[in-house]
Order: structure tokens, then C-alpha cells, then sequence
């Protein structure tokens, strides 16, 4: 049997789980890249019976799928993965599993990005490596409102942290209720466009669909405040780049933290990368230690579970 790990950017996947289980049953590739092409995704898993994947950085669309001949059992990490064609693997007899996964990493990077924008962090690091003091005049917090878009198991956590911090949270979503938000002590904003309006930090914690892409762009960024800072620990394409950019280079908006984007890892020359007020981290919402520990070590535990045909935490369309 051959099994692949995919996507394990920094080498830490065989050294987070004990693999000597699954070692005994065949032999382990690790692959520290990404590849796009289809093509060469094909070529590069066809000897494969078993992948090993982290989130979506890889898509396994049915395209992919159909040319592995020899594919058995997909382990992805995180309880689902729309990334993957399930209903193609099931119905071609591939058993997708997936994995528990951590609901605290993310809010906590949420709030570095925030604490980040709000108190300067980088620029007034730099000033003091290079000699300098004080260069900038940060915002508290506390009194300040926190706008979510998306109250869901993340966006629910970053309102209790918010509240925590002495902050005003409101909420909005296209199916979120006034019930909800009562339940967490959060204002219910009936519209998408007040909250924007009304917020001076904004944070998006949804799923990417085709209602979420390019949810904000350039008429949301006029919306608001001049002073308002925005928080993307979501998914890059909720946001229009291009509107972004030119949104923060106009002065409409204060700036933005960003760990989520269109292209991952984000190409070199992405104009991103150069814009000032943005403040850039490479995805690492769920990448902590604890959640490594998890994610590896419990598809550790579904490639056995599968190996004795008992396969658990099965993922189904």
C-alpha cells in the first residue's frame, strides 16, 4: 500500500502522530509543495491507494479523482472539505474520512490581526529596530464596535472573546436570527449594510459559496467608517482584492488583516503583498501545534480504522 501526505508545507505531519501503525502496512510519501496543474497532480498521486490532505490547499475535484486508479481511501482534516468531490468518491468507491478540528486557533489569530492593525504592531516595531520610537496613535478596543459577518462556531467564539475585551459586538448573516444573537448578548444588524456602516473593526467568519464570493467589494468598502479596520480569516475570495486594495490606498477604510487569500501560498508578485495598511499572515489560523496534533493524529486513526474495516468519521455527500 502507498500512501501520500500532501501539502505538509513546513515537514511537521510525520513528526505530529506516532505513524509506526500505518508504516507497517506500506510506505509513506510526504510532498511539501502544491501543485495546480491537473495534469501534474494526476501524473504525481496515480501510484497512490491512500491521500492524505490538509484542508483544501489540493482539490480533488471528480476530474482528478477519476484519473487515480488506484486510489481506496481519502483522509482529509477538518469534518468536511468542499474541495473534495465526495459524491464521486462515494459513488467509485473511495471512503473519504475526515478529522475533529480545533474551534480556537482561528479566533485567536483573528484577534492578533485586530490587537495587530489596531495598536500598530509592525510599523512600530520597525520604527524601534531601526532606531526609532513612537510613530503612530492606536485605537482601544474597548468601546469600540465589532462588526461579525457570520455568527457561527468561530464567529459565536469571537464574540465572546469581543465581549471580553469590553467591546460592542453586533452580528449579521443572510440567515442568522434575533434569537441567536440574544442567546450571545449580540446585537442583531437586519442588514448587511448597517453593520458595515456602523462597525469600527469588521470580521468575516463564513463559508465560501457562491453568495459569500466577492461579498465585499467596492460599494461595501464606501459603506464604512474611514477609520474601520477589516479582518479576513475566512476565505480570500469573500473579498475582492482589486476593491480592496484600492480602498485602502484611498483612504476609505484605515486597513486590514488578512490570512486568507484567492492563491495559496500567495505568488510573490501579488500586489497584496506591497499595499500599504494591509497586514499579511501566511494562513495560519489553524495552524498551532495543538491543532497539528489532532488533525495528524486522528487521520493516524481513520487509515488504521479503515485498514480493519471499520472506518470511522466517514464523510458523505
Amino acid at each position: 500500500m502507498r500512501i501520500a501526505i500532501l501539502d505538509d508545507y513546513q515537514n511537521l505531519a510525520l513528526s505530529s502522530a506516532d505513524w509506526s501503525g500505518v508504516k507497517s502496512h506500506g510506505n509513506i510519501t510526504v510532498f511539501h509543495d502544491t501543485l495546480t496543474d491537473p495534469r501534474a497532480l494526476c501524473e504525481r498521486l496515480k501510484p497512490f491507494d491512500v491521500l492524505c490532505v490538509m484542508r483544501e490547499r489540493t482539490p480533488l475535484p471528480a476530474s482528478v479523482l477519476a484519473d487515480l486508479p488506484n486510489l481506496k481511501l481519502i483522509v482529509t482534516t477538518g469534518k468536511r472539505n468542499d474541495a473534495i468531490d465526495v459524491a464521486y468518491a462515494n459513488d467509485h468507491g473511495i471512503t473519504v474520512c475526515g478529522t475533529n478540528s480545533p474551534s480556537t486557533a482561528t479566533p485567536e489569530l483573528t484577534f492578533a490581526l485586530m490587537l495587530g492593525l489596531a495598536r500598530g504592531v509592525v510599523p512600530e516595531n520597525t520604527s524601534m529596530r531601526t532606531g526609532g520610537w513612537q510613530v503612530g496613535l492606536g485605537q482601544d478596543l474597548a468601546g469600540s464596535t465589532l462588526g461579525i459577518i457570520g455568527l457561527g462556531r468561530l464567529g459565536s467564539k469571537i464574540a465572546t472573546i469581543a465581549k471580553a475585551f469590553d467591546m460592542r459586538v453586533t452580528a449579521w448573516s443572510q440567515n442568522l436570527t434575533k434569537e441567536r444573537c440574544a442567546e450571545l448578548g449580540v446585537e442583531y444588524m437586519p442588514e448587511r449594510e448597517a453593520l458595515l456602516a456602523d462597525a469600527d473593526f469588521v470580521t468575516i467568519h463564513l463559508r465560501l459559496s457562491e453568495r459569500t464570493a466577492g461579498m465585499i467589494s467596492t460599494d461595501e468598502f464606501k459603506r464604512m467608517k474611514k477609520t474601520a479596520y477589516l479582518i479576513n480569516t475566512s476565505r480570500g475570495p469573500i473579498i475582492d482584492d482589486a476593491a480592496l486594495i484600492d480602498a485602502v490606498n484611498n483612504g476609505e477604510i484605515a486597513g486590514a488583516g488578512l490570512d486568507v487569500y484567492d492563491i495559496e501560498p500567495l505568488p510573490a508578485s501579488h500586489p497584496l503583498r506591497t499595499c500599504e495598511g494591509l497586514l499579511l499572515t501566511p494562513h495560519l489560523g489553524y495552524v498551532t501545534r495543538h491543532t497539528w496534533d489532532v488533525f495528524y493524529g486522528e487521520t493516524v486513526d481513520a487509515i488504521m480504522a479503515w485498514l480493519a474495516g471499520k472506518p470511522v468519521r466517514v464523510i458523505t455527500p
